[in-house]
């Protein structure tokens, strides 16, 4: 049975991480705000990738750094308590319980729909909920924030099998003896270290010749290397070209031989946005694909302005913090674009600092790097990769960057020459690198591999996005003894 039908100024479709953030920042100026989820409030994100998954890799993590220091090493006498493991990750995940995040929307003043949304026209959508279906009208803007779904590859056997994806991966009750993990990403090579510390025999599948191929090559190097220390079986130039169960496991055949022979397959092959049931066909757009947008995350295939994508779905962020970065500027443009106290009063009594500094006329005039505009998305991407050795990068690779025709000079210096890296752990190793525009004198890109390295990104992300020159940056002291002292040495080894 169809309810009344419902209006909003705003509706945000998918309350994942990105949609949250979405829906607080469009409400700043006093637009009534919908967000509308049909699984868990808080998304992928929060039950089935960040959280879970570095809530499982960090016994082992931390079980490591104990045993590369003196005097800590003698007191680990086990390896990961896998059952403790699995009872933290249910803890961070609150059980797959979302109420702790409803209340939190509720408490914004935000209206939660629960259901599944498809447009039906301009401005308008169907929501199918539990309790039936409600048409919704937006009287301004729909921001798309589904998010992405795992790629299941089309190889024979595969999906009747069915194979595990990262959902499955991170919110496991029992460890495969043997499992085999399809892709060398950041899922794959982070659900290979995990499950190789929790005891499974686990065996990594590769197409290419390198791991993490958006990360510079030495950084894939170092993973792959310490793979192999942990036990996994790295096998690149290699897919599996058929599936089948059998009573004495899963066989993947490759073609190169013997069946590698498993219990559980796990598909990391990527992922793709959600869109193919949007109704997105009713706006002139094509369903499963991803949702173009500009730098106000505007889609530029829908008329009228109205259309906002954010997150995985609009192809352009992979991450979570991308996409609530993206999240704050859609957010940002629509308070200021649609504030209802513009045609009366631009700083009406009782406004706040915050919302009198969003200005339509500003967000109309924006320029790159301003509040309106998601300029970060193509200049200072961060990502981690929580391995052992962990890998962070930000902004453009070498191989990136030559491409863009920049004049670029890399420089590199190793980790464990760093007195701060003597310190944190005895046989400390790593390697951090630096690309620098020559005609700018500036960093593009930067690369940490190391123990730890993640909390080094946000130095080299500023410096980056603050485009600060290399004779402004010498004057930054890294402090004694801490590996950030590389910074130090990078610039002298750049001839300051």
């Amino acid at each position: 049975m169809a309810e009344q039908g419902r209006e909003f100024d705003v509706v945000v479709i998918g309350g994942g991480a990105v949609g949250e953030n979405v829906a607080d920042r469009a409400g700043r100026t006093g637009l009534s705000v919908a967000l509308v989820e049909d699984a868990l409030v808080g998304g992928e994100c929060s039950y089935w990738a960040c959280m879970p998954s570095k809530a499982l890799l960090r016994p082992g993590a931390a079980l490591a750094a104990a045993r590369g220091v003196p005097g800590a090493a003698a007191a680990v006498t086990g390896d990961v308590d896998v059952a403790a493991a699995f009872a933290r990750r249910d803890v961070v995940t609150h059980q797959w319980d979302d109420s702790s995040q409803v209340d939190w929307v509720e408490s914004t003043g935000i209206t939660l729909l629960r259901g599944r949304a498809r447009f039906t026209g301009e401005r308008a959508l169907t929501i199918d909920g539990p309790d039936g279906s409600v048409q919704v009208t937006a009287r301004h803007a729909v921001i798309v924030a589904t998010g992405s779904a795992a790629v299941v590859p089309r190889i024979e056997g595969l999906a009747e099998l069915p194979p595990w994806t990262s959902r499955e991966a991170t919110s496991a009750q029992q460890v495969p003896a043997r499992l085999a993990v399809l892709g060398g990403g950041v899922v794959g090579v982070e659900m290979a270290t995990a499950f190789a510390d929790f005891g499974s025999a686990v065996t990594l599948l590769v197409r290419g010749d390198r791991l993490l191929t958006n990360a510079e090559p030495f950084a894939g190097e170092a993973v792959a290397a310490a793979l192999r220390e942990l036990g996994v079986t790295v096998l690149f130039g290699t897919e599996a070209q058929s599936v089948r169960r059998e009573s004495d496991g899963v066989h993947l055949s490759t073609g190169a031989g013997a069946d590698v022979v498993v219990d559980e397959v796990l598909v990391a092959a990527g992922r793709r946005p959600r869109t193919a049931d949007l109704g997105l066909e009713t706006l002139g757009l094509e369903p499963g694909k991803p949702l173009t947008v500009d730098d106000a995350l505007q889609v530029t295939g829908a008329d009228g302005g109205w259309l906002f994508a954010v997150g995985d779905v609009s192809g352009r962020t992979a991450t979570t913090h991308q996409g609530k970065y993206d999240a704050r500027v859609v957010g940002d443009v629509i308070a200021a674009r649609f504030d209802p106290r513009s045609s009366a009063d631009d700083s009406p009594d009782g406004a706040t600092a915050g919302d009198r500094s969003l200005s339509a006329d500003d967000e109309r005039a924006a320029a790159p790097w301003s509040r309106y505009r998601a300029t970060a998305d193509v200049a200072a991407v961060p990502q981690v990769v929580f391995t052992r050795p962990e890998v962070a990068y930000v902004g453009l690779s070498e191989e990136a960057a030559r491409e863009k025709g920049l004049d670029v000079r890399v420089i590199g210096y190793d980790l464990e020459n760093v007195a701060g890296a003597t310190v944190l752990a005895e046989d400390y190793a790593g390697r951090a690198q630096i690309v620098v525009d020559e005609a700018r004198g500036v960093i593009v890109g930067a690369t940490f591999v190391g123990p730890e390295v993640a909390e080094m990104l946000h130095a080299a992300t500023v410096a980056i996005v603050g485009e600060v020159p290399l004779d402004r940056l010498w004057h930054a002291v890294p402090s004694y003894p801490t590996v950030s002292e590389v910074w130090l040495r990078l610039l002298e080894t750049a001839g300051l």
